[in-house]
């Protein structure tokens, strides 16, 4: 079983950036990693994937704004949110979309 860690959560003022990364456990090299993100009294939504060829996909939302990029020697899958707003406070996740595995979340607040 792969396991997944998150970090890089934190405080920020609106406008700010953040940088979060996952460190897997095994090999992510033909995996679909992803961020998704489950604000309070909300759904957990998708925010980008990456397949093992690099093709992204992001939600609308984040489109701009966020990148999602992938070291597979490093095990690692890392999303650069920048501008961010306080809508984008949530617990952000880490997912490996092939083995179904999920980190264990961290936590992102934008606020003044």
């Amino acid at each position: 079983q792969v396991q997944l860690a998150e970090s890089g959560g934190g405080l920020v003022q609106p406008g700010g950036s953040l940088r979060l990364s996952c460190v897997a456990s095994g090999s992510i090299f033909h995996s679909v990693m992803g961020w998704y993100r489950q604000a309070p009294g909300k759904e957990r939504e998708l925010v980008a994937t990456m397949t093992s060829g690099h093709s992204t996909n992001y939600a609308d939302s984040v489109l701009g704004r966020f990148t999602i990029s992938r070291d597979n020697a490093a095990k690692t899958v890392t999303l650069q949110m920048n501008s961010l707003k306080p809508e984008d406070t949530a617990v952000y996740y880490c997912k490996d979309l092939s083995k179904g595995y999920w980190g264990q979340g961290t936590q992102v607040t934008v606020s003044s």
